[in-house]
């Protein structure tokens, strides 16, 4: 999907959103970002996304990543987005498209295992590792047919594969807080002018958020090993 996508559903006038009309400098890098974005709009969703291309391939997760590989978490293929966008973080308008909070909630690089990634793309079948502060190790998109898509919007499965990062620990819950900046979607809200009601109902209850910082990554991995010997 083109970043004309992009540009016709926003106003830049009035959504503090990055506009990607600026030339990107990451063109030169080896390396291939990641981030997933909490955003809290009309419901609350995680935006998954993969730099290829020079765009940031897009897919909006409603239930957000789990670490156990027997959990298939639906994913909602949108827009390209510019590479800029893995920085933002903030309140986009309500009114505006996407309005509500937003918190980059994990951030990183990604390699992909796939030979060949848009013949990967095309087939509807993407495996790569994560090397994420909160997220790491191997991973899987997989489209699907008729379960939860549209015309224009196709439908993914986000599948952790078995590895010594798999958990059934809830990193949703566990590491609640912003890799960027260690605040709560509500904290975003009250400093960003937003709605805080709105973006709280996004945040764990208090006393289930994690008693750890979100800088430290390993604390959802701590379960890892527990969790390989029990399965074999």
């Amino acid at each position: 999907m083109p970043l004309k996508e992009y540009h016709r559903k926003r106003d830049f006038k009035v959504t503090p959103e990055p506009s990607g009309k600026s030339k990107s400098t990451q063109g030169a890098s080896s390396t291939l970002g990641y981030v997933i974005q909490k955003h809290r709009a009309s419901r609350l969703h995680y935006d998954f996304r993969l730099e290829w291309n020079g765009v940031l391939l897009s897919w909006a997760v409603p239930k957000g990543p789990s670490l156990d590989p027997s959990v298939k978490r639906l994913a909602m293929q949108v827009e390209d987005h510019p590479i800029e966008y893995a920085n933002f973080e903030g309140v986009i308008p309500e009114g505006e498209y996407g309005g509500g909070t937003v918190m980059v909630w994990d951030k990183g690089t990604w390699e992909p295992e796939s030979p060949d990634v848009s013949e990967a793309l095309r087939k509807g079948d993407l495996k790569f590792t994560l090397h994420g502060q909160k997220l790491k190790g191997s991973w899987v998109l997989v489209r699907t047919r008729g379960f939860g898509g549209s015309p224009g919007r196709p439908s993914w499965l986000l599948i952790k594969h078995r590895d010594q990062f798999a958990s059934e620990c809830d990193v949703t819950v566990e590491a609640p807080y912003s890799a960027l900046t260690r605040r709560l979607l509500a904290d975003i809200a009250r400093e960003g002018g937003g709605d805080v009601e709105k973006a709280a109902s996004g945040d764990p209850p208090a006393g289930k958020e994690a008693t750890v910082s979100s800088a430290r990554a390993g604390s959802p991995q701590k379960r890892t090993r527990r969790l390989s010997a029990k399965k074999k």
